[in-house]
């Protein structure tokens, strides 16, 4: 079975709707995940906006889900043992779209890992790239897209 990440919220290449927003209630959506492969030890998922006016913006980055979860409960982290890194507000969790202008594409890419990662709570985006770094048996990746209807600032 291929390595994949689904939403019941929104389908690939879709609208993210406003409650999973800055406009909503600014919690994570629904994830559902198929097919991990058999060797992973852990998985690690990166959510992040490369069309941000400044540079790539990170959205979550979570690290240590068990290799047997199946499913992101929305509002949830994935796990009791799960590790959760700061995002580009430098807030520890997850921070949803809220793009200041247009139309942006958002990036949610889980990493199936062959270990667990030594990283402290609230990790940079690149700690936990460099702790993944040879580690990386496959990546699941899912895009949603969003626009606000009343634009307004980061």
């Amino acid at each position: 079975m291929e390595f994949k990440l689904s939403s019941p919220a929104f389908n690939d290449g879709g609208q993210i709707p406003s409650r999973y927003t800055c406009d909503g209630d600014n919690i994570n959506p629904h994830l559902v995940i198929h097919g991990t492969p058999p060797a992973a030890k852990s998985l690690a998922l990166i959510v992040d906006d490369p069309d941000a006016p400044g540079g790539t913006w990170v959205h979550w980055i979570v690290w240590n889900m068990e290799p047997e979860t199946r499913e992101i409960r929305e509002g949830s982290t994935g796990g009791p043992k799960t590790g959760e890194g700061t995002n580009s507000w430098v807030e520890k969790g997850y921070g949803g779209p809220c793009p200041p202008s247009g139309t942006h594409r958002y990036f949610f890419r889980l990493h199936a890992l062959d270990t667990k990662l030594p990283l402290e709570e609230g990790a940079t985006r690149g700690e936990l790239e460099r702790a993944m770094e040879g580690h990386i048996l496959a990546v699941a990746e899912l895009m949603g897209t969003y626009m606000r209807t009343a634009e307004g600032p980061l």
